[in-house]
């Protein structure tokens, strides 16, 4: 194993006192907890919203805490659930007055993690509503589904709907628009090693690649050959768009999301594929994102992902955010 890092158990935190030290004036933790990530610039009466999941993922999760977007973020060992006490203090902290969104994948510990601190909050008389990301075709049907890049679309639209000062019904309302519209597929090409663990979490063949592959590592639909990007283009989009399908005429944002070691030009290859493919079936594209927005530590591979758009969707889009990993500019 070759990272640089301090001890292998001391991961996550070191990487969160790194953040903290970067972006004082922007982020902050609760006590003296480093896990209880929250933005540093709360808004009286704005629906609050709250993500969690595992470290490992950068910009996913906490990369999403900051102006236009999130609010606080409980952030799990690497590929590792928050506990329910961290969410419970970070929805104290964040909470000015609107109720709070929990949104998060679908994952069952964190599912159980933010069931039990909405609990918590009931006690306190503190509202919350909860909605989860759950994107990825591949696995499985739409109860069971993962919550992978996609949620990127998710955290835009309840962002942008807060911002306006929308109510927590809103609110939910317009994440809950972006799921339904939201489709990924993925794919890896290497495995990636767990600091804790010292060695890959699972294994491929020199030439071999795994369509459908989750983001912690999880079994895909198939391993075989490495594909040409256009072979894989055109795959990822017949399954999302067997799964929803996109008239000739009607209009999607494209989302291509490296997942940690794969370089920008070959994002934009497999961009220039799925964007040709689409025009070629009629289907307008809004805007595109190319770049890291949900990785899984070194792994080598690509997601890509189609949300649909009205203007509803795009005036969400293009509202302007500032996180320490992410900034927009009004309709950039």
């Amino acid at each position: 194993m070759k990272k640089i890092i301090n001890k292998p158990e001391e991961y996550t935190d070191d990487m969160l006192r790194g953040i903290y030290e970067a972006h004082k004036n922007e982020v902050k933790y609760v006590g003296n907890d480093l896990r209880c990530y929250c933005t540093a610039h709360k808004i009286p009466g704005k629906v609050a919203i709250v993500t969690g999941g595992g470290t490992g993922h950068l910009p996913l999760f906490l990369g999403y805490v900051g102006d236009g977007l999130l609010d606080g973020c409980g952030v799990g060992s690497v590929f590792q659930s928050p506990s329910p006490e961290q969410i419970f203090e970070i929805t104290k902290e964040v909470e000015s007055g609107a109720g709070v969104l929990y949104l998060y994948g679908n994952y069952t510990g964190d599912i159980m993690a933010f069931d039990m601190a909405s609990d918590m909050c009931e006690m306190e008389d503190i509202q919350t509503a909860s909605i989860t990301g759950a994107d990825d075709v591949c696995s499985g049907d739409p109860s069971v589904r993962r919550g992978v890049a996609g949620i990127f679309f998710m955290y835009k639209a309840a962002g942008a709907r807060a911002a306006q000062m929308g109510n927590l019904e809103e609110v939910l309302a317009a994440a809950r628009k972006a799921k339904d519209g939201t489709r990924t597929v993925g794919f890896a090409l290497t495995p990636c090693v767990i600091p804790e663990l010292g060695h890959a979490n699972f294994s491929l063949g020199e030439n071999e690649m795994a369509m459908g592959m989750g983001i912690h590592g999880e079994p895909g639909i198939w391993n075989g050959p490495l594909k040409s990007s256009r072979e894989l283009a055109q795959e990822s989009l017949d399954t999302i768009l067997k799964d929803m399908p996109v008239e000739s005429g009607e209009e999607v944002s494209v989302l291509i999301n490296g997942l940690g070691a794969t370089s920008q030009e070959e994002l934009y290859i497999l961009c220039g594929d799925v964007l040709k493919i689409l025009k070629d079936k009629g289907i307008h594209v809004y805007r595109s994102f190319v770049g890291e927005y949900a990785t899984s530590m070194e792994m080598a591979g690509a997601s890509v992902s189609l949300c649909r758009m009205d203007q509803e969707m795009k005036d969400y889009l293009d509202y302007p955010v500032h996180t320490p990993f992410l900034t927009m500019l009004k309709g950039n």
